[in-house]
């Protein structure tokens, strides 16, 4: 299942397959999703990397189990890692699993484009792309401005967005 990369190429990104060798990038990267919420708790800096590095290996044994087949790509700017787009064929849809960005690639439109390519994926084959996102995740209105919405509120920390091409 290639992704179009239309969108993403016009930024000049790039996205290739994950490896285990990404395992330490994505760490980081996933630490870096969690840095703001950590900010207040009291913990020293090694108790938080330890928690983190837990919780990453946690988020990928999930993934690799409830996801078997998943495509995991690492999003690449100038041969430089910058994030990751993970995305789960089902016969009606596309997950996309996890999407996510370092810092300093964020609030660019490069994950707008990444979306945009997983719709131009889905929508020739009839497919909605669904994704799950916390209830305090800032990306909530990117995905509403893509015309996502909310189709079940009810999953505990996080909703589960759909997006249907018109038509």
């Amino acid at each position: 299942m290639p992704l179009p990369v239309r969108e993403v190429a016009a930024l000049k990104v790039v996205l290739r397959p994950m490896s285990d060798a990404d395992l330490p990038f994505t760490a980081a990267l996933y630490a870096s999703t969690r840095a703001e919420e950590l900010a207040p708790v009291p913990w020293p800096a090694e108790t938080k990397q330890a928690f983190l590095a837990q919780q990453h290996a946690a988020q990928h044994a999930h993934y690799e189990q409830h996801y078997q087949g998943m495509q995991a790509m690492i999003v690449e700017r100038g041969g430089a890692a910058i994030g990751r787009l993970y995305l789960y064929a089902m016969p009606g849809e596309i997950r996309i699993v996890d999407i996510s960005l370092m810092p300093a690639a964020r609030r660019q439109g490069i994950g707008a484009a990444l979306v945009r390519d997983v719709f131009a994926q889905a929508a020739p084959l009839g497919k909605s792309v669904t994704i799950h996102v916390e209830k305090n995740n800032p990306a909530r209105t990117l995905y509403a401005r893509l015309g996502f919405t909310i189709v079940d509120g009810d999953r505990g920390a996080y909703d589960l967005w759909e997006w249907r091409a018109a038509g």
